[in-house]
């Protein structure tokens, strides 16, 4: 009997051990070679990472170092290296650095070896033949790349096979690559196309709740925001993020896909790798050391035999996070691109209140008055579920003293409390539930105006009046520093903007014109949320500000009308 336990474990641990070694040695150890008319060709690794340079330089001391192919374009401007056949320098011409007449255009890309380096590379990777590397010298056949006027780079091994990149790019942020491999050799040779983004430092735009920033991509199901730089430098998710269902892990995180992409996001910009549409590729987002982090993929091994050639087109995409533009793409069949900007839940009714509020923009020529535009509109639409409210607190505010009674009556009779109230309800045709349906509905439209006003590239650096030269900014006026007049700057969480001293006191008198509450402890909470509310929205982004003191005025023009059609509303409730 023992000998049989023994012969049946025996056989259980050896079927374990073949699986398991199957399915890792998939993983880790994949087959190094195919057979192709009976002659073994080997199969390439995964792509490389690209080595750091020891020595940080000047960034125009480095763009002198190696040949280039200018990019010219009238929203972007750069150009390729062609040592490494590197998408390296790209500066975005439509955006500036800081509000400043003479401040320079945001810089996406910057070469290896530089502050801030980032950049975009493709080619192949295989086992057996000469491949062109980050110290590979292309030829162009054109000194500048500009829409309608691609470049086509190209390397000869000098043992039979000859590459091509042609790159292309369109009006606004893509790069087409075609990736070109003729093989006039005498045997077969294996190859997978890759592209990868390099990118040294984190986002300087923080991550939080409402905001993802750092690695980002949609493969197949929806964009996925799991993937952060602390997962990348070796930190398992948090609490919060393991109760959201992420699946991101400390260090690698893999992917396949065969219709999607990937990248780093910011928060109004974006870098994102577009594989070959159709090809099942392995993408993954990776560390490679010293705080540099990579995206890349790597597509499925191709064997071109004598006298054939092989060919695959991806795209990259550098530039700004404008709602447009992304729609645009994500129609023309790069899935969820739209997804680049991290809309949340309630994306099917942000986008819309986006492009209500882009085209009040255009209409009128000013961002802040298209906001308060919005808010007017918005508080039109939602003055029936505010009336509806309205209602229901004053028949609740009728029927609070029979409540109280029975409370009295039925203290210690819990069952025989709760039988009495739903009488009293039915009797009063009183639904305590009415006075929260509204907030339900509400509050959606609330959380879409935030993402809306927080995250929209479209407000950046757009003015209102007077002292607001900038809403996607805090309010830069404090009476804390006497308005700019004393020589210092307070600290962060000191600096109230002369806009959320509006919000808090707008708040205050909405409190203040309520019907008071009957417990002096929620009284006491109540009349302290306006200066909570204003130390809470002092940082934030000045077009939000505008936006809630619009509202809050709406609110209490609102609230005086109501209250003049129902006499009594503000009156203490009556003791019983």
């Amino acid at each position: 009997m023992q000998n049989q336990r023994n012969l049946i474990l025996a056989i259980v641990l050896s079927v374990l051990v073949f699986v398991g070694w199957t399915l890792i040695s998939e993983r880790y150890f994949p087959q190094t070679t195919e057979v192709v008319k009976g002659k073994p060709v080997p199969v390439p690794a995964a792509q490389p990472l690209p080595s750091a340079p020891a020595i940080v330089r000047d960034r125009a001391a480095v763009l002198k170092d190696s040949p280039r192919v200018t990019i010219a374009t009238p929203r972007v401007a750069g150009s390729i290296n062609l040592k490494g056949a590197r998408i390296d320098d790209l500066v975005l011409l439509d955006h500036r650095e800081t509000i400043a007449k003479n401040s320079p255009p945001v810089r996406l890309l910057s070469p290896n070896g530089t502050p801030g380096a980032y950049f975009a590379t493709f080619g192949w990777s295989g086992d057996g033949v000469a491949l062109p590397g980050a110290d590979t010298v292309w030829t162009a056949d054109s000194t500048q790349l500009s829409p309608g006027h691609p470049v086509t780079l190209r390397w000869n091994n000098g043992q039979g096979q000859a590459f091509e990149l042609m790159i292309a790019i369109d009006a606004n942020y893509l790069f087409t690559v075609r990736q070109t491999v003729a093989n006039s050799g005498s045997g077969a040779v294996a190859l997978k196309s890759y592209g990868l983004i390099s990118r040294l430092g984190a986002s300087p735009d923080i991550s939080t709740w409402t905001l993802h920033t750092g690695p980002i991509g949609a493969f197949g199901k929806g964009a996925n925001y799991d993937v952060g730089f602390d997962n990348l430098d070796g930190k398992e998710p948090g609490f919060f993020a393991r109760a959201t269902g992420t699946s991101a892990r400390a260090g690698v995180n893999d992917y396949s896909t065969s219709n999607g992409w990937l990248g780093f996001g910011d928060k109004y910009w974006l870098t994102a790798l577009v594989p070959p549409s159709g090809q099942q590729v392995a993408a993954r987002f990776a560390p490679a050391g010293d705080k540099r982090y990579q995206a890349d993929y790597a597509g499925q091994p191709v064997v071109v035999a004598p006298g054939k050639v092989s060919a695959v087109t991806s795209r990259f995409f550098a530039g700004a996070k404008e709602v447009s533009v992304l729609d645009a793409y994500e129609r023309a069949g790069i899935p969820y691109f739209d997804r680049a900007i991290d809309w949340g839940w309630f994306v099917w009714f942000e986008k819309p209140i986006f492009s209500l509020l882009d085209w009040l923009f255009h209409h009128v020529g000013n961002f802040g008055v298209a906001i308060i535009l919005l808010t007017c509109v918005v508080r039109a639409l939602l003055f029936p579920v505010a009336q509806r409210q309205f209602a229901s607190m004053a028949s609740m505010r009728r029927v609070q003293p029979k409540m109280k009674a029975l409370q009295e009556r039925h203290k210690d009779d819990k069952p025989t409390l709760q039988q009495e109230m739903m009488k009293l309800y039915q009797a009063e045709k009183v639904n305590p539930l009415a006075g929260c349906l509204p907030i339900f509905i509400q509050m959606p439209i609330f959380i879409a105006l935030y993402k809306v006003l927080m995250l929209s590239i479209e407000m950046r650096h757009q003015p209102f009046v007077l002292w607001i030269r900038d809403l996607s900014a805090p309010d830069p006026l404090t009476p804390l520093n006497l308005f700019g007049y004393l020589p210092f700057d307070p600290p962060s969480f000191l600096h109230i903007g002369v806009l959320a001293i509006c919000l808090g006191i707008t708040m205050w008198l909405q409190m203040k014109m309520s019907p008071p509450a009957a417990d002096p402890a929620q009284q006491q909470v109540m009349m302290f949320m306006p200066w909570m509310m204003m130390l809470f929205f002092a940082p934030l982004a000045a077009g939000l500000q505008v936006y809630y003191v619009m509202n809050n005025l709406l609110s209490l023009a609102q609230q005086q009308f109501l209250y003049r059609r129902t006499p009594g509303m503000r009156d203490p409730v009556p003791k019983t």
